[in-house]
């Protein structure tokens, strides 16, 4: 599928482009900023404060280990998302209404946990702890869909950078402040104070327009669990959206196995923690924020078809210095360069993938398509980390790095079908844009 399918609308020429600063310096860009950080925190939670809680407390490994599991909700949630999009609650309108409802349960569930002791209510924290998931994914979902309606399509790349980079500098919040505050604060207070932080959302959602179109809006849960997929798969028939889903599932599928077992990989190459700590988690870090900004700014001038096939290219190329590092043997530089490369590439690849979803996604069922989307996207993570550990094992890391490498290609050769490198600008020339979901 091309951006030139799907129902027609008015649409820019090419030489009446916007200018990038109609486009940034906008509300909506803050919208996104403020919104972002809201949807990151709550996962930052669960991945980076709560285990270290449970370990503080004496909790064993293993059952942190499994705690992993409560996140299945973030997998799953397109199975309840037809609801968000059917059913309006009596406050704020379809979007903000569910936001608000979301973040305030998430305020109070989060804030709940620290009145737990782990060495004798583990039970009761791993039910708060899914319902923290719960809460989260659903928040996602809402806030997703209100991106893509809020956002035009060449405002697509920049305000996903902008939500992107939020989403992830919300992680100092519970995986460094909450941390400090710890070793002076009890728990139940660093929890609460932790906790408060969604306030940023729950102002955003309060002060910002709804902007869904109830017009849109199906009218009976049957056509909120059906119609949806119906409308995808009519566009230009089975096989073209069985090959957009093929290729959110493939685009990228290398760059995740690459990182899967980035920090054993380290260990193995003969890295000390405190390098790996201070070298290769500060150049991801740094590097992933700036792919996210760089990819954003590239996309005030790039279409999003040719904005995959130069950051998917990046994202294919930059797999390849592993295969270099896991015969170098010890460099720091070697590891920073390197891991640096890697992760300015996921960056990138995100910013365009995230912007490809919001485009094919038809605004009369914003959130059960973009759940499913990002949904798919989620299960080469999983199959990556269930899977690279025995790739390892079996043939090493230099054959390992190279199997990455061929599996970035399936997803490129697909641009071919579902993003030809001038359909954007034939789109605008011929004045058909996107879905519009009036089909």
């Amino acid at each position: 599928m091309t951006a030139t399918e799907g129902t027609p609308a008015p649409s820019a020429a090419p030489d009446q482009r916007r200018s990038w600063t109609e486009i940034l310096f906008t509300r909506k860009m803050l919208t996104c900023i403020f919104l972002g950080f809201s949807s990151g925190m709550p996962l930052f939670v669960l991945v980076s404060l709560v285990p270290l809680w449970l370990r503080d407390n004496g909790v064993d490994l293993a059952t942190i280990g499994l705690f992993a599991l409560v996140g299945l909700p973030y997998t799953w949630k397109f199975l309840w998302s037809p609801v968000m999009d059917r059913f309006k609650l009596p406050f704020l309108g379809r979007r903000r209404g569910w936001a608000l409802l979301t973040q305030v349960l998430l305020l109070v569930s989060i804030g709940l946990l620290g009145h737990f002791n782990p060495a004798t209510s583990i039970q009761s924290i791993v039910w708060i702890v899914f319902a923290v998931a719960l809460f989260s994914a659903s928040q996602d979902i809402v806030i997703d869909a209100y991106r893509r309606e809020l956002l035009a399509d060449d405002e697509l790349g920049t305000g996903t950078s902008f939500w992107i980079n939020a989403y992830r500098l919300s992680g100092l919040v519970p995986g460094s402040l909450a941390l400090i505050l710890a070793d002076h604060l009890p728990w139940a207070t660093v929890f609460w104070i932790t906790a408060a932080f969604m306030l940023i959302g729950i102002v955003t959602t309060l002060l910002v327009k709804e902007v869904s179109d109830d017009a849109l809006a199906p009218h009976t849960l049957r056509e909120a669990v059906i119609d949806p997929f119906v409308e995808f798969f009519s566009r230009d028939g089975i096989k073209a959206g069985l090959a957009i889903l093929a290729f959110l599932f493939l685009y990228k599928l290398g760059d995740n196995m690459a990182t899967a077992l980035a920090t054993p990989f380290y260990l193995d190459m003969g890295y000390s923690k405190t390098e790996i700590g201070s070298v290769a988690k500060f150049a991801g870090l740094w590097a992933v924020l700036a792919g996210a900004t760089i990819g954003g700014a590239a996309m005030l001038k790039l279409t999003i078809n040719k904005a995959l096939w130069i950051f998917g290219l990046v994202q294919l190329l930059t797999i390849i210095p592993y295969i270099w590092l896991s015969q170098a043997g010890h460099s720091l530089i070697g590891l920073f360069v390197v891991v640096s490369g890697e992760y300015l590439a996921v960056g990138l690849g995100t910013v365009a993938l995230t912007a490809f979803m919001a485009r094919e996604t038809s605004k009369a069922f914003t959130a059960t398509q973009f759940a499913l989307f990002s949904s798919l996207i989620a299960v080469p993570r999983t199959v990556a980390n269930a899977t690279t550990g025995f790739i390892v094992e079996a043939v090493g890391w230099t054959q390992f790095f190279l199997i990455c490498t061929a599996l970035a290609i399936p997803g490129m050769l697909l641009l071919f079908k579902v993003a030809p490198w001038n359909a954007d600008d034939e789109a605008s020339k011929s004045g058909a844009t996107a879905p519009t979901g009036t089909s």
